[in-house]
């Protein structure tokens, strides 16, 4: 095996981004998560939605969709109801003000990290 130059590079020979194209370091993680990013963005859209429209909507599956529901739920950004519809069992998910605080204040983060990043 030939040894490796000293000036040859390490790691996976991807390239690191610059701090400019990094996501913003103060960005809310919670709400940053593709899934419950999704979730919130729906639920901010319409009054609630059950977990079967959340679920279509976002291609999720039953195990990934309730455990970001949960965390958001904690987090005190979603309220949950069950209850059932005739016989059938039934979750909705409705955006509670610290929940729209949060996207709103993500929205507004991205959209600054892109205007900066764009250079305007």
């Amino acid at each position: 095996m030939a040894a490796r130059s000293a000036a040859a590079p390490r790691g996976t020979g991807r390239r690191r981004a610059s701090p400019s194209r990094r996501t913003p370091p103060d960005v809310d993680r919670i709400v940053h998560e593709r899934i419950r990013l999704g979730i919130l963005a729906a639920l901010a859209a319409r009054e609630s939605l059950t977990f079967n429209e959340l679920k279509e909507s976002l291609r999720a599956t039953d195990g990934n969709l309730s455990v970001h529901a949960r965390k958001l739920e904690e987090a005190g950004y979603v309220a949950c109801s069950k209850g059932f519809a005739g016989r059938v069992p039934r979750t909705a998910f409705r955006l509670t003000a610290a929940g729209r605080r949060a996207f709103e204040r993500y929205v507004a983060e991205m959209e600054e990290w892109i205007r900066g990043v764009r250079g305007r």
